[in-house]
């Protein structure tokens, strides 16, 4: 019987699998556990970004129910330097802290996209098929679909950061809002970049994915 052709598709020559790596390529395929410190500092920064919300969600509550000290806790955490002393919780202090607060999710979403994602994809699978908490994103992320990802929860966060600064806008010199507003531009733009380059790279000339 004559050996297969190897330009022929529909009768390939057998794959090897199971064959032992050499030396170089395994140490090469073994960095990537380099990373695993990475995400791991990432995960305690989460914790970091948990125990911030529930401080400030502590404030709130608390200022919402006449706490002096809570309530200026929460004027200088968010920024907020009225003409007048604030005495008790009002609509812009709200919004401000609310929004400080809805700034800490994004973040952490973020954070978990990035670890879960980039450990998935540049370390090692997570053998998530199946399990009834795999998150919907995760079934289809590869690095393409990481970048757009993360480059639409930088807009998110970006966008929270400017509403923060136009309510708060009075603290803040032209200059910043122009700079401000610039930089989420400047954001916005980098992330239609990077679709409209993956969508390139993922279709073939016949406009059909790869």
């Amino acid at each position: 019987m004559s050996a297969p052709d190897p330009l022929d598709p529909l009768n390939p020559p057998a794959v090897r699998r199971g064959s032992p790596m050499r030396p170089l390529p395994r140490l090469i395929f073994a960095s990537r556990w380099l990373q695993l410190p990475l995400y791991l500092g990432l995960i305690i920064a989460q914790g970091v970004y948990v125990v911030h919300f529930l401080v400030e969600l502590l404030h709130l509550v608390e200022a919402a129910f006449g706490n002096q000290t809570a309530l200026e806790a929460l004027v200088n955490s968010i920024g907020y330097k009225p003409d007048v002393p604030v005495t008790s919780l009002n609509e812009t202090v709200i919004m401000l802290v609310v929004l400080a607060l809805i700034d800490v999710v994004m973040i952490s979403n973020l954070l978990i996209m990035v670890i879960v994602g980039g450990y998935e994809t540049f370390v090692s699978r997570m053998d998530l098929d199946g399990h009834r908490d795999q998150p919907e994103w995760l079934s289809h992320v590869n690095a393409s679909v990481l970048k757009v990802k993360l480059g639409l929860s930088i807009i998110g966060i970006s966008s929270i950061h400017l509403l923060k600064t136009f309510i708060n806008a009075d603290n803040y010199t032209d200059r910043v809002l122009i700079a401000q507003t610039a930089i989420h531009i400047a954001f916005l733009l980098s992330a239609i970049a990077i679709a409209y380059t993956d969508k390139l790279m993922s279709s073939t000339p016949n406009g059909k994915s790869h």
